[in-house]
């Protein structure tokens, strides 16, 4: 059994190293390294041994291979219309069902993961590398950068991040491109004030006065010596937009500003086949409705469990 390591106890690396008296040895600096390493793969062990970061990947994985090899293996093509099979229920031959115009439901299911997946990830990367930069350079600089930025943010998160999107993708037109732009800004505002309270914890420390004792540049001070140390929130607060960057497409999609049809598309094929619901064909909303679920519940099962491992 590997040796239960205290993260707290140990040093990132680059606070161990920002050393400018030169007071540690090679010997303490080598020992210093190893210790980060061993409480790395302490963490690295803890996750995957957990089984909800298991069940949230399996679940993440199978969607995944959806995106890219869908097509390939979806048991019909998912934009072909039979009017001989229309809204016929589950069975041997069509799973989950057909929809209005004779599309296979477990089809589209099965290949509407591709854009959905293509976006959340893109936009959500935008958000996250935008937002850390603009809080570490909240939370460093601090004074009227601080203020004028805090108060953009407050305003930018007054409304819900929906309407927020939604408002944007009107005034500029849906499209793939758009999406990804507009989603990932608006989390970048709720990423930021998470980086910036992390760094705030990190400005006062020892490491950060001998930085600029040693007169570094603030590029320098902010991407090498303070983001090592708040990866784990940064980590965190990624997986967690994730799942909400899902739901916006997911949600806009609904309202006709996301992908359109006849492109599979959650979204969007809830939309539609919402309208058959009093009829009595669930088959067409449910297994959409259950797509979206299962992905953004995955999602917050892995962010759950990187949140329990790297912030303690």
């Amino acid at each position: 059994m590997s040796e239960h390591i205290d993260p707290a106890a140990a040093p990132v690396t680059s606070r161990a190293t920002s050393d400018p008296a030169g007071t540690l040895t090679a010997g303490a600096a080598g020992a210093l390294d190893v210790s980060v390493g061993r409480v790395r793969r302490e963490q690295l062990h803890q996750l995957v041994r957990s089984k909800a970061f298991i069940v949230g990947s399996v679940i993440l994985l199978w969607w995944i291979v959806c995106a890219i090899f869908g097509a390939s293996f979806a048991p019909y093509n998912a934009t072909t219309a039979n009017i001989l099979n229309t809204q016929l229920a589950p069975s041997a031959a069509h799973w989950f069902g057909t929809n209005d115009v004779g599309e296979d439901v477990l089809s589209r299911v099965i290949v509407g993961a591709r854009d959905i997946l293509e976006i959340a990830p893109l936009a959500t990367l935008l958000g996250t590398v935008l937002g850390t930069t603009i809080g570490l350079a909240q939370g460093y600089l601090r004074g009227a950068f601080d203020m004028l930025v805090g108060r953009i943010v407050d305003a930018a998160l007054s409304l819900p991040i929906v309407i927020v999107a939604f408002l944007f993708v009107v005034a500029v037109g849906a499209s793939t491109i758009t999406l990804i732009v507009v989603i990932g800004f608006v989390f970048s505002l709720i990423i930021a004030r998470t980086v910036r309270t992390a760094v705030l914890q990190e400005r006062e420390l020892d490491y950060l006065a001998a930085a600029r004792l040693r007169d570094e540049s603030v590029p320098h001070v902010m991407f090498v010596e303070i983001l090592p140390n708040v990866l784990g929130p940064i980590l965190v607060e990624f997986t967690v937009r994730l799942g909400y960057a899902i739901f916006t497409i997911a949600t806009l999609s609904f309202l006709g500003f996301g992908v359109q049809l006849p492109t599979p598309d959650w979204g969007a094929d809830i939309a539609i086949n919402s309208n058959y619901l009093a009829a009595g064909y669930w088959w067409e909303t449910l297994f959409p409705a259950l797509a979206i679920a299962s992905l953004v519940i995955a999602i917050n099962l892995i962010g759950d469990s990187i949140e329990a491992v790297l912030i303690q």
